[in-house]
């Protein structure tokens, strides 16, 4: 950290953001968890990372930037060296005649700017930066992915002076795979045989990109050293097998899913990375607005009840429930989950595993966890009527009680219960709040441009009254896409963030649940008293040029 948690205590109360009370609440946070005081201020979205790194640049009179929001010329980054920008979190942004421009981590680092310095013969004008915003721009750095693949075998051919035939490296190329994907914030890597070669494919931001391709004579040794990380049968071609391994990286230990699946051109290898680097999110951070995020706050305020995240696989649910985990994790509160599977770990966080072998469900480990006298249950999925019941009972016992469901949208969730056999009057009485999300891609900061949208062609996808909501009454307004550019891939989109809609189980909504109404009575009742759809959170982030209109009718799937 590069100011003390006293210097960081003095900013916080002074831009009136905590007080004493929550400052050692939030310092006691830290503590447990093993993270810096910064981190944990974020975590507990009481600022976002952008804005603690403003007032931590002014506290210490150095200027702040966001390098995701400028264009970096790869001529001026490669002054640089890769391995010395990596060890000190530095990069060079900006040059002219008199000075160079370095983004700094620690702005305070003096030795790494006299060597810049002495190296250029140029001034050094120092900047700070997140540590988020550095990993992200770092990778500026990165060659190809089949050039570096082709790089590593010509080693291969130096090394051992045969051409053709030789033994390739294949850890090296397993690892060359995985640390690119990690790199890319890919959530999973593909590896597949085709009937010529092997492809291997990266899912980043929801979306499968072809990016290397493998000689078909390799794939086999791939997938059999994949096998062997993941202690699974090496010998079993025939029947699908799954595993899990952990790789050693710079900046943590990454656990990976493995699953392996025979097809008809050979096995096919899906690894998923739970890199916890990506996880250290708030909900801020995720996208959710401060309006919404004040009615979550106020339903996991309470000691019981029901706080219910809905959206179908890959949307993100289980990712915001963890944000609110990490907020109410403290020694006081006694938190248990129950998880198919568990994919991140949270310190101080009792977590099962579901085992259906061994008869660990959901229902039945939701029993067993009320016997162990817990303030706060997380239920992976509510998946069917008995789960249900026992969830909605727990709720109604004294306890807070988190879980996830498969709808569409927040007011489908409530006669989705009643038809899992739970009275209405039950969910009427337990549900504090029900978020629905989605996630959407980013537009590339590296090569956003401006355009116009015009009314009466939104008209035809979009309602007035949401365009209206958004852009106000002009007909026509500015908008933003992605040129496409090296960093994004030529895509024009670079991560991702959620859109929501925030159902508040309000008295007027308890009384429409009571009485039976369908879900479109209660959704348009709950728009009435002030909620914003996923399409309605989605266009304000078109306004503000986060996203694309593209991009949002694509995840709300509006047909009118």
């Amino acid at each position: 950290m590069i100011i003390k948690d006293d210097q960081l205590k003095a900013i916080m109360l002074r831009a009136n953001l905590v007080d004493e009370t929550k400052f050692n609440e939030v310092q006691e946070y830290a503590k447990n968890t093993h993270i810096s005081l910064a981190d944990a201020f974020v975590e507990r979205d009481l600022i976002s990372d952008e804005n603690l790194g403003v007032l931590i640049s002014d506290e210490l009179k150095i200027p702040f930037i966001v390098l995701s929001k400028v264009a970096i010329s790869p001529e001026v980054v490669h002054i640089l060296p890769e391995r010395i920008a990596r060890k000190h979190k530095v990069i060079l942004f900006a040059k002219d005649e008199q000075s160079v421009k370095l983004a700094m981590v620690d702005p305070t680092d003096q030795i790494i700017q006299d060597m810049i310095a002495r190296k250029t013969g140029l001034m050094v004008v120092p900047y700070m930066a997140t540590e988020r915003d550095m990993y992200s721009a770092l990778r500026i750095y990165r060659t190809n992915l089949q050039k570096s693949l082709d790089e590593l075998i010509e080693d291969e051919v130096r090394r051992t002076g045969i051409r053709g035939n030789i033994d390739a490296p294949i850890a090296k190329i397993v690892d060359l795979i995985i640390n690119y994907a990690y790199e890319d914030r890919a959530s999973d890597i593909h590896i597949e045989a085709e009937e010529l070669d092997s492809l291997v494919r990266f899912r980043i931001d929801g979306i499968l990109h072809d990016v290397l391709f493998l000689p078909k004579n390799l794939h086999d040794q791939v997938i059999t050293r994949i096998k062997v990380l993941s202690r699974l049968r090496t010998d079993e071609h025939m029947a699908p097998q799954d595993g899990k391994m952990r790789i050693k990286l710079e900046e943590e230990d990454l656990d990976i899913r493995v699953s392996i699946l025979p097809l008809v051109d050979g096995e096919k290898a899906v690894l998923r990375l739970l890199a916890s680097r990506f996880r250290k999110f708030s909900l801020l951070d995720l996208g959710m607005s401060e309006e919404d995020l004040k009615k979550i706050t106020n339903a996991f305020s309470k000691s019981f009840g029901m706080i219910l995240s809905t959206g179908p696989t890959g949307s993100g649910k289980t990712t915001s429930i963890y944000s609110i985990l990490k907020i109410l994790n403290v020694r006081e509160k006694n938190i248990t989950t129950i998880e198919d599977p568990v994919e991140y770990r949270i310190k101080g966080v009792n977590q099962i595993h579901v085992n259906t072998k061994a008869g660990l469900t959901f229902a039945n480990g939701l029993r067993s966890i009320l016997r162990q006298d817990p303030n706060i249950v997380f239920v992976g999925e509510i998946r069917d009527d008995e789960t249900a019941g026992i969830a909605v009972n727990a709720a109604l016992t004294g306890h807070l009680v988190l879980s996830t469901l498969h709808t569409n949208d927040a007011a489908t969730t409530l006669p989705r219960l009643t038809d899992m056999g739970v009275e209405p009057f039950l969910v009427a009485s337990t549900v504090n709040v029900i978020f629905a999300q989605r996630l959407i891609r980013k537009i590339c900061d590296m090569c956003k441009v401006s355009t116009k949208a015009n009314r009466e062609d939104l008209k035809k996808h979009i309602s007035n009254p949401s365009i209206t909501k958004a852009f106000g009454n002009d007909n026509e307004f500015r908008v933003y896409k992605g040129a496409g550019c090296k960093v994004c891939h030529m895509t024009g989109y670079q991560g991702r963030i959620g859109v929501f809609e925030v159902l508040e189980v309000t008295k007027n909504v308890r009384d429409a649940i009571y009485h039976n109404n369908d879900a479109n009575t209660i959704a348009s009742l709950a728009v009435s008293e002030g909620m914003n759809t996923m399409l309605d959170d989605g266009l304000k982030k078109v306004a503000k040029g986060i996203t694309t209109i593209e991009e949002v009718l694509r995840v709300t799937k509006i047909d009118s």
